[in-house]
């Protein structure tokens, strides 16, 4: 019986002495976690593209680790009242044989999403060691390392960049000329217009032409002659005939009663003597002689000799007398030539019709498709060009006209906030997408991209921007695009290309201050520091602009600059003072006295 009690007695003893030795190793290595290395790169932590990434690293002290033990070190990240738990460094004694003599150590990456309010915040861990045959386990206090103290949120500084790209309306709003042609013709060495020409079909038409009393600029009168004769004499009749049309149009226009109307036309006369070309022509299209009678008259015409001896030479040609006979007539004119102006609504009639046409006033067929869509690009109220537009999409829903209305709706966005925004851009882009449906065009192409970066598709945004850039826009919408893509490619973490696609965005504070936090935010300081004062000496209103710049001076260590420039961006926005006070980019400066006073 005693025999028995030994035996039962001495494996409760080992079991015992094991428990109480684990537990005591327990308690050692909670002890010494206490002295663990915990390090994050970078710290404080960054946002880019609304995502939290770091690199964490932990050892642990020599001896803390024994084989058949594993220490668990759990993360968060605890800002105001919250935290958010992150993956787990686990250390298990089997995989340290040698952490007597070597620090354990663990390296891993982290992300998480970021969401507002964690600006302020800090990194915390708790250590549990535990036996692994029997589970048992230990747990340290939560407890925060202070050189991991929250988030630099500079990335965010970002400036959303959009523009509407209207295509052209198609109306000429400039003055056109309209060409009226007659030819008058004489009989051989005469300028005298005869009455058989007045009263012919083309004489008569032109006439009744000249009673019109249509707005007229210029009246060319080109007077020729046939080859025949005298240099002197062929120059002399060119011009006479060239008169007797001038004189012939005037004498209609005092017949018609032009008055004052008459002073402002310009007669141009043109003699034409020593010139081959008219007759040139004029054997091209004549059928009366062969090809190889054709060759003779051009071989001389292009050969040596002066416009008579020529002329002399022709007239041994065996086709000579045909020619001269139905030919040379056709060659003795005065090729005249009107310009008048194009009858055109006034700017302001176009408006007014435009208008009564949006509100069911008057017929859409008032109006040309081109100029419902010219009175909408020249209406400065969105509203007012949206419903003519609308109105022009009922007529012909051309591809401009759904450019253009979508364009205009993407304008009312731009000023819109909310789901007001989201469903203008949703309308937007339908229109965008039907244009480009109805004809590829470089216009829609840009629209799209600035719509779906409106309702936050950056991927899908930054693809079309990419590809509108390829289709050869206008010098504005390219410099839009690039402003709008820089915004993106900074929201996403694309730092080179942001800075790259802002190098050729537009002028506007927007876009100039986006870019010098692409050079901020690819730690280009100096630089981003010259942009962002650039554009405070251009526009001294915009308040980020000055922010920036404190920033940039702050991480060129330059504190007048730090202070220069904050006390100007709270000058102008008081709110400005809660995010500077809590803004890690200036840690360094917060026992700075001229800092502090600027936050008081």
């Amino acid at each position: 019986m005693k025999t028995l009690t030994k035996k039962i007695v001495y494996p409760l003893l080992m079991l015992s002495l094991i428990a109480f030795t684990g537990c005591n190793n327990l308690k050692k290595m909670v002890e010494l976690a206490k002295q663990q290395n915990l390090a994050a790169e970078p710290s404080p932590l960054e946002v880019h593209a609304d995502t939290v990434r770091f690199e964490m690293s932990a050892n642990l002290p020599l001896k803390m680790l024994k084989d058949g033990y594993t220490y668990q070190l759990n993360s968060f990240y605890q800002y105001g009242t919250q935290e958010r738990a992150l993956e787990a460094f686990t250390f298990k004694g089997s995989d340290y044989p040698n952490a007597t003599t070597e620090e354990p150590r663990i390296s891993q990456s982290y992300v998480f999403p970021f969401q507002e309010g964690m600006e302020r915040g800090n990194l915390a861990f708790q250590g549990q060691a535990s036996v692994d045959a029997s589970g048992k386990s230990l747990t340290t206090d939560k407890f925060t390392e202070p050189v991991i103290l929250g988030l630099i949120t500079t990335s965010r500084l970002v400036q959303p960049s959009y523009s509407a790209t209207y295509a052209d309306h198609g109306y000429n709003d400039q003055e056109e000329l309209i060409p009226t042609n007659v030819n008058f013709f004489f009989d051989q060495g005469k300028s005298v217009l005869k009455t058989t020409e007045k009263s012919s079909d083309r004489g008569s038409s032109f006439g009744a032409f000249i009673a019109e009393k249509n707005v007229t600029r210029t009246v060319t009168i080109t007077g020729t002659h046939s080859p025949e004769g005298k240099d002197q004499i062929n120059e002399e009749v060119s011009q006479e005939r060239a008169e007797a049309i001038e004189a012939w149009y005037r004498e209609q226009m005092d017949q018609y009663d032009y008055q004052d109307m008459a002073s402002g036309i310009r007669f141009i006369l043109k003699p034409v003597i020593r010139d081959w070309n008219g007759l040139k022509g004029a054997l091209a299209s004549f059928n009366g002689i062969s090809s190889s009678q054709k060759s003779e008259w051009n071989s001389i015409i292009n050969g040596a000799g002066s416009f008579e001896q020529k002329e002399k030479e022709l007239q041994k040609l065996s086709s000579y007398k045909q020619v001269f006979d139905e030919v040379y007539p056709t060659l003795r004119t005065a090729k005249t030539e009107v310009l008048t102006v194009k009858p055109k609504k006034s700017p302001e009639q176009i408006a007014t019709l435009a208008r009564q046409i949006a509100q069911g006033r008057t017929s859409a067929n008032e109006l040309s498709i081109e100029e419902l869509a010219y009175a909408a690009a020249k209406n400065p109220s969105l509203t007012e060009r949206k419903a003519i537009l609308e109105a022009a999409a009922k007529k012909n829903d051309t591809w401009v006209i759904h450019n253009n209305l979508g364009a205009v709706n993407l304008e009312l966005a731009m000023q819109a906030s909310g789901s007001q925004r989201g469903q203008m851009a949703a309308t937007a882009l339908n229109h965008f997408q039907t244009s480009n449906q109805k004809r590829a065009n470089k216009e829609a192409q840009a629209n799209m991209g600035m719509a779906m970066a409106m309702q936050g598709n950056l991927g899908g945004a930054h693809a079309e921007l990419s590809k509108a850039l390829t289709m050869s826009p206008s010098n504005d919408s390219r410099r839009g695009v690039n402003g709008a893509k820089g915004a993106i490619e900074i929201m996403l973490a694309l730092y080179d290309r942001a800075n790259s696609s802002l190098g050729g965005a537009s002028d506007s504070s927007v876009d100039q201050f986006n870019k010098g936090l692409a050079q901020l935010l690819r730690k280009d300081f100096r630089n981003a520091q010259t942009t962002f004062e650039s554009v405070i000496s251009s526009d001294r209103g915009y308040v980020m602009a000055h922010y920036g710049a404190a920033v940039a001076a702050a991480r060129l260590n330059n504190e007048n600059k730090v202070v220069e420039h904050l006390r100007n961006a709270i000058g102008a926005d008081a709110s400005l003072k809660a995010k500077a006070s809590t803004d890690l980019e200036f840690r360094a400066f917060s026992n700075s006295t001229a800092f502090q006073n600027i936050l008081r």
